[in-house]
């Protein structure tokens, strides 16, 4: 664990110094790399586009821009993995709004250390695991339109010099190789031509 836990880069985002002092100490003394702290959701948004943490661990209530809002403008510019937000407020609205804005945790302070450790263990590795789906939908996706572009410039070569749907595919294929380009950008070049 206390490999998996040092990897950790978080920022704290409190508006009152002293519990940003005792979350640095807890997490410090797990391991964690505390890599900036905040006293408001505009220091916390700039510290997070320099910094790009694993963690976010933020207050909701903090002066000029709300964790909230802080946490949108964070999951929106993809400027952190996790957010998990502390409060003293446990009503059904902000937890509404925290979900769909993308918080993976939502502890009520006081912060206990045997709570705040497992909570953060299991957002990150929850994160993890998304932002890797994603990034597997966006190569399938990518897969899905090279494929329909190159099919549609294999149509186009088809019907142009009359060639067989193989012989156009080894058009494609052989000059992405002579040309040292991916099929997709033969694909482009052949449908750009007239």
């Amino acid at each position: 664990m206390e490999d998996a836990a040092r990897k950790i880069r978080v920022i704290i985002a409190d508006d009152e110094p002293i519990t940003r002092m005792d979350l640095k100490e807890i997490l410090e003394a797990e391991q964690y790399q505390v890599v900036g702290e905040a006293a408001d959701g505009f220091d916390v948004v700039e510290l997070c586009k320099q910094l790009h943490p694993d963690l976010v661990l933020m207050d909701i209530k903090m002066p000029l821009l709300d964790g909230l809002s802080a946490a949108h403008i964070i999951f929106y510019e993809n400027l952190a993995d996790t957010v998990i937000l502390l409060t003293a407020y446990s009503e059904r609205v902000f937890i509404d709004e925290a979900k769909s804005v993308g918080v993976s945790g939502y502890l009520v302070k006081p912060i206990d250390e045997k709570s705040l450790i497992p909570s953060i263990e299991l957002s990150v590795a929850r994160s993890k695991e998304i932002k890797k789906l994603k990034k597997d939908i966006a190569k399938v996706s990518e897969r899905l339109e090279n494929r329909g572009i190159i099919e549609k410039a294999k149509g186009k070569i088809m019907e142009q010099h009359n060639m067989t749907e193989q012989d156009a595919y080894d058009y494609i294929r052989n000059l992405s190789l002579t040309k040292n380009l991916s099929m997709r950008r033969v694909a482009e070049f052949v449908l750009l031509k007239n």
